[in-house]
């Protein structure tokens, strides 16, 4: 029984391990593939190991920089004028319409005349009394004046007729006054065009009444030259330092998504106002439209371009937010953040600080101005795993961006 047990033992054992090492051999390719991948892995992993620095780093690159301000305004022509009336009546002929173009003189509408008519009639009646008063004034002053050369009449009866001719003369230049009034009245009855340009508004309908007993009502508005407009945009007083006459501007509208339009700034208006507690300075900015595609009304976004830089060394903001070097060295010696950048140098194992000075700032990024910069090189902004590796104090004062020289 013994030997049985162990002729059997035998025999299972080396068919056991034929199986397996056939079965290996199948899948020979699998095992050679993950085999090459966990190679991999470890050498990738090892010479990261090798290369990782113990300093947090912000990379310095070159580009180009733009400093801008943005804004919204409406585009507006440039000059708009409100045609009125100074006379009321009911509109009895209306010749324009919106998008009009019209020449300047030319008629718009008119008024009904009949009222306007009778106020000459009665002042040309008025006036022509006054003269034959007058004349009768004149001729007895002349009679008496003769009388009393030859000593028939007195003093006082020749000076009461002198009296009576001039406030008659008077009278005459009173009436025609009015005369000439109501005339002016009858020609406000047809209302026209005071500029050439384009009728944008109109505020009025054949048969309306118009009543102007207190204030002159507008009729229409017309845009003196749509090709040539102008946008009015409100620039914050935190902005309004850096924005000058003659700067180029782009900006864009909803009509037209894919295309960008330019300006360039023409005023900066002294007079401010308060917005939401915000002191706001209205720019204007000039516009060529020559293809007219851009309408009254319309809200643009602008960007007026202040400040253009090419190929300079920039670094995000972020990276000048150090405020001491204690995190990052010992002995920094004379070196402070605020004149100095602690440099990272591929091929030195030392930390270098680099003179520098900050240039043009925008919103992201700054721009570095130094002869010791070199492509590569990393601002170092604080050893890793260290806390407070950007400021070691418990308040921070200043902008975090910083306002270096622009």
């Amino acid at each position: 029984m013994k030997n049985n047990k162990t002729t059997d033992t035998t025999t299972v054992r080396p068919s056991f391990i034929r199986r397996m090492f056939k079965w290996i051999w199948r899948k020979k390719w699998l095992f050679l593939i993950i085999a090459v991948i966990v190679a991999i892995v470890m050498i990738f992993s090892g010479g990261e190991d090798k290369e990782k620095s113990e300093f947090s780093t912000v990379k310095i690159t070159r580009g180009d920089m733009r400093q801008v301000v943005s804004a919204t305004g409406e585009i507006m022509p440039v000059n708009t004028v409100s045609v009125g009336s100074q006379v009321s009546g009911t509109i009895n002929g209306l010749f324009v319409d919106y998008n009009s173009k019209v020449k300047k003189g030319d008629i718009l509408l008119t008024i009904e005349p009949s009222v306007l008519q009778a106020s000459v009639d009665e002042a040309k009646a008025s006036l022509v009394s006054a003269e034959s008063q007058r004349n009768y004034a004149k001729s007895e002053y002349e009679r008496n004046k003769a009388l009393y050369a030859e000593g028939f009449i007195s003093r006082a009866e020749m000076e009461q007729s002198q009296t009576t001719y001039e406030q008659a003369e008077q009278s005459v230049l009173r009436m025609q006054s009015q005369y000439e009034r109501a005339m002016t009245n009858l020609g406000y009855a047809t209302i026209t065009s005071p500029v050439d340009g384009t009728v944008i508004s109109r505020k009025v309908d054949n048969g309306q009444t118009v009543a102007a007993s207190f204030q002159t009502p507008d009729l229409f508005e017309i845009a003196e030259d749509l090709s040539k407009m102008q946008i009015e945009t409100a620039v914050s007083e935190a902005d309004i330092g850096v924005i000058k006459d003659n700067q180029p501007v782009t900006f864009t509208v909803d009509a037209y998504p894919l295309q960008t339009f330019n300006g360039v700034v023409r005023q900066i208006r002294l007079s401010p106002t308060t917005t939401s507690n915000v002191v706001v300075y209205t720019v204007v900015i000039d516009v060529d439209n020559s293809d007219l595609s851009l309408m009254p009304g319309m809200t643009a976004f602008v960007t007026i371009v202040v400040s253009e830089k090419e190929d300079v060394y920039k670094a995000p903001n972020s990276a000048f937010l150090v405020r001491t070097f204690t995190n990052i060295t010992e002995n920094p010696g004379a070196a402070t953040p605020k004149t100095h950048l602690a440099i990272e140098r591929a091929g030195q194992n030392d930390i270098i600080f680099v003179p520098y000075q900050k240039g043009l700032v925008t919103a992201t990024e700054t721009e570095i101005i130094s002869d010791d910069i070199r492509d590569g090189d990393k601002i170092i902004t604080g050893r890793v795993g260290a806390t407070g590796a950007t400021n070691n104090n418990k308040s921070r004062t200043g902008n975090p961006m910083g306002a270096g020289p622009r």
